[in-house]
Formats: structure tokens, sequence, C-alpha cells
């Protein structure tokens, strides 16, 4: 594992859970938005699993941000 796969191993459920609060909305929400099951977007948020790079593209749509920032590759 590189730098770069450890950091966002670790950042990634942090920006998920604080883009989602910030948005307002709930894990079931945005697990229906996205069009998965709550419990597999409960998953990502906890660092279980990790998302496909298409449900990163959706939650990066969802958000208004960049797959890189939701993957912790940049800040900003």
């Amino acid at each position: 594992m590189n730098v770069t796969d450890f950091k966002s191993k670790f950042i990634f459920p942090k920006r998920l859970k604080s883009l989602r609060k910030d948005s307002g909305f709930t894990q079931q929400e945005v697990a229906d938005k996205i069009g998965i099951n709550r419990g597999s977007y409960s998953n990502w948020e906890n660092g279980k699993r990790e998302p496909t790079l298409e449900n990163v593209v959706k939650l990066a749509k969802l958000f208004k941000t960049t797959t890189d920032f939701i993957l912790g590759v940049t800040d900003d």
C-alpha cells in the first residue's frame, strides 16, 4: 500500500460522513440518491468497505465536489 492509498483509506470515510452531514442528508437519503442500500453506504462511512469507482463518481456529483477530494487525494 502506497502513501496515497493509505491516506485515502482513512480519509475517505471521514470525508464522506462530513459531506453527508454538511449536506443535511441521512445515510438512507444518500443511498437512495445513488441507488444502493443503506447498509452498503454505512459500511463506506465506517471504513468497512470501499465503493466502486462508479459510486465514487455518483457521490462526487451528489455532493458537488471532486472524486479526488472525496478520496483524500486533494484537500480542495
